[in-house]
């Protein structure tokens, strides 16, 4: 008999062979296939690493005509394990020629980057991942794309808010500002008069629950912080307030930088990628390149590849397919697709009100992939998925 064996169990069946407890991190290097893209590399260049990989015990992918230089560049996918890229670090030390020593920076920088273990808040809240959190969206709004989700009332507020924590939520998510598409902005007074008493009543009633303010708004960042917010949730990937980043660089609040094409008012209007992961990925660093320079602290970044937000039904589904590239920055990871019109399409067309279940299916889907954060309108409904998922991965790991 011979059984391939689930990764995440490789360490207890490796104690259930008798092996040596030593060892194990030696063959958990071994153990797995890491596909590594690098894009744009000069031919000659792409050559030699397919030459270096297999004589280690690896492969890499080049384009067609590389081998004999009829192109200028190619984009090379790299097959090996941990071990064989550690090796292959060492092997590229000497070679000052054809953009070798940049690719040698980069696998050296990706393999001994590591995602966070923590945020922590201006106001010193910390928030762990070593499991999924959630992200409960409280809308303090008329005109939000799902209507359980708008609360004008701060009793309301404080109401749902309660539900929410008593439920298993992580974090608050206050938002004045409605961004669905074809959506117009109310101006900067209306938000701060929306969002700033809300943060306010709950800082004062839950001291302890970080409280996240979605905007890209520098003044409403600004006063929502002082109100005791801990978070910005910006949608624009500091684009629309060029004073938002100072905001957020002064107060060192943790960022949520997320990806968008357009405005709310146009972004679904027939958007368009020749490589929506790629450009995506692309847009992060450039944004946090960006931030980085402006003061803001890499490690409070949170990435969020922002579904619904100028993307196609078909993009939506291949960043949920492609999860583990985004991961690949070593960035917190979040994940908004709570109700969105993609799960509607899905499900057969069906409104806002009857798209649960498949909500359900894609925080099922996250928690599976290691997303950090995910942010729904369903915290009860969404905290059960989660925990009996988060029981099944330590199940795996124990």
């Amino acid at each position: 008999m011979i059984l391939e064996l689930t990764p995440y169990y490789l360490r207890s069946e490796m104690e259930r062979v008798g092996a040596h407890p030593a060892s194990f991190a030696i063959f958990e290097r071994k153990s797995r296939i890491i596909p590594l893209k690098i894009f744009g590399i000069l031919s000659p260049g792409a050559n030699i690493l397919k030459q270096e990989m297999l004589s280690l015990g690896g492969d890499a992918v080049v384009h067609k005509y590389a081998v004999n230089c009829k192109v200028e560049r190619s984009d090379v996918i790299l097959l090996g394990t941990k071990k064989h890229y550690e090796a292959l670090v060492q092997k590229l030390e000497s070679a000052n020629y054809f953009g070798l020593q940049e690719v040698r920076a980069k696998l050296k920088d990706y393999l001994k980057s590591r995602k966070p273990e923590y945020i922590e808040s201006p106001w010193g809240r910390k928030i762990t991942f070593e499991r999924t959190r959630l992200m409960g969206i409280i809308n303090v709004t008329p005109d939000s794309f799902f209507a359980g989700s708008r609360k004008q009332d701060l009793n309301q507020v404080l109401e749902t808010a309660s539900y929410m924590i008593e439920n298993g939520a992580d974090i608050i998510d206050i938002g004045g500002l409605s961004t669905r598409p074809g959506s117009e902005p109310v101006d900067e007074e209306e938000e701060l008069r929306r969002v700033v008493p809300a943060v306010k009543l709950l800082r004062e009633n839950f001291p302890q629950i970080p409280i996240s303010v979605d905007t890209y708004r520098a003044r409403v960042a600004e006063k929502a912080l002082e109100a005791g917010a801990d978070i910005v949730n910006d949608i624009s990937g500091l684009q629309f307030d060029k004073d938002l980043v100072k905001v957020v660089a002064e107060s060192k609040a943790p960022l949520v930088l997320m990806h968008i094409k357009g405005t709310p008012r146009d972004m679904q209007q027939n958007p368009h990628y020749d490589d929506v992961i790629r450009e995506i990925a692309e847009y992060f660093v450039e944004r946090m390149e960006f931030a980085a320079s402006s003061g803001v602290d890499p490690a409070r970044i949170i990435l969020d590849p922002g579904i619904g937000f100028g993307k196609k039904y078909e993009h939506n589904l291949e960043i949920l397919g492609r999860i583990k590239e985004f991961q690949s920055l070593n960035k917190l990871l979040l994940i908004g697709a709570s109700r969105k019109t993609f799960i509607g399409k899905a499900l057969g067309d069906v409104p806002p009100d009857e798209r649960l279940e498949g909500t359900l299916a894609v925080t099922a889907l996250c928690v599976l992939k290691g997303v950090d954060i995910v942010r729904v309108h369903d915290v009860r409904e969404n905290r059960r998925v989660m925990d009996l998922l988060e029981a099944v991965k330590c199940q795996e790991r124990s």
